[in-house]
């Protein structure tokens, strides 16, 4: 069996679990009122991802990736947006590593502090996430590192799907879950965990619909790669490796977001709940806010607030 032959069953992810509990923190889940924000009543959840090491979800897939697989003496090289670049080189760090990250031009200078932290050597290749990639892929062929994708590698999806087997153990009774959508690392290892007991829907910016061209045109395609949330939700297409899980178990009607939709919920994040998420980590909590998304009456609902990795707040004397 190859490396991208291994299945992504619920039954891997909870030995994933097993691997890397050790290594990340179980995040917190935040009850709240959706009147709150100016919503319908009723009661609504946030999966505090934002608060796992390195600021976001990443960190499972990093972990799975260096603990599941074999890492040559040369270490390992990871193509990033910022927070997956972030994620392999703490779990480098934690676990005695070398890393090489590779990131593109757009991505945030608090992504670019948080690799630098981690003491990873730090490559800026190109101005969008596909030249990063390929900047990455040369370093692999010709130093024989071991790469670790960002979304489209088996173990990276393990990894991620260990936060929805988190999720159902805390909230059994969850109806729905937004999820936010970049190359479909997060949502493809949630939907393998959950395999339909949950309803959960994919939530994109709409200057990088990804998901949402792949379900129109029958799989992934190059989409646009724009929009406020271009460090972390805009490859150029969502990973084949997430996409039939995709197609079996997240909603199919994909709702998009705008630039301004995600601001409104960083701010009322911010406002609401003293939690700050940069753009892709308050994308799914846009859609409800802003109405794209409709809950139903009785509907529960919980939003995964997932990078928290942002100079939006600065603070002074």
């Amino acid at each position: 069996m190859t490396d991208h032959d291994i299945p992504i069953t619920s039954e891997r992810i909870a030995a994933t679990e097993r691997a890397i509990r050790p290594h990340v923190r179980r995040t917190p889940l935040l009850a709240a009122d959706a009147a709150e924000f100016g919503l319908a009543p009723g009661p609504l959840l946030f999966k505090l991802e934002l608060l796992q090491h390195s600021g976001s979800f990443k960190a499972r897939g990093a972990f799975a990736n260096l603990l599941l697989r074999r890492v040559p003496d040369v270490g390992v090289v990871a193509a990033s947006g910022g927070n997956h670049g972030a994620a392999v080189a703490y779990a480098a760090s934690k676990l005695g590593v070398s890393a090489a990250i590779f990131v593109p031009s757009i991505t945030s200078p608090a992504k670019l502090d948080r690799i630098r932290s981690y003491g990873a050597k730090l490559i800026i290749a190109g101005e969008r996430y596909a030249d990063a990639l390929a900047a990455s892929e040369a370093h692999v062929a010709a130093t024989g590192a071991m790469a670790v994708h960002a979304y489209d590698q088996p173990q990276t999806l393990l990894g991620q799907g260990t936060l929805g087997l988190e999720l159902e153990a805390e909230a059994p009774d969850v109806d729905t879950l937004l999820v936010a959508v970049g190359g479909g690392g997060l949502i493809g290892g949630i939907a393998a965990w959950y395999a339909g007991r949950v309803r959960v829907v994919a939530v994109e910016s709409d200057g990088a619909p990804t998901l949402h061209a792949a379900f129109a045109a029958g799989g992934p395609v190059d989409a646009p790669a724009g929009g406020i949330a271009a460090d972390s939700l805009a490859p150029r297409q969502v990973g084949r490796l997430m996409f039939p899980i995709a197609r079996a178990h997240v909603a199919p009607e994909v709702v998009l977001v705008t630039d301004e939709d995600i601001r409104a919920a960083q701010a009322a994040l911010w406002s609401g709940l003293r939690i700050v998420a940069e753009p892709g980590g308050a994308a799914a909590f846009a859609a409800l806010l802003s109405g794209s998304y409709r809950r139903a009456p009785g509907e529960r609902v919980a939003v995964l607030v997932c990078g928290g990795n942002t100079t939006a707040v600065r603070f002074g004397r």
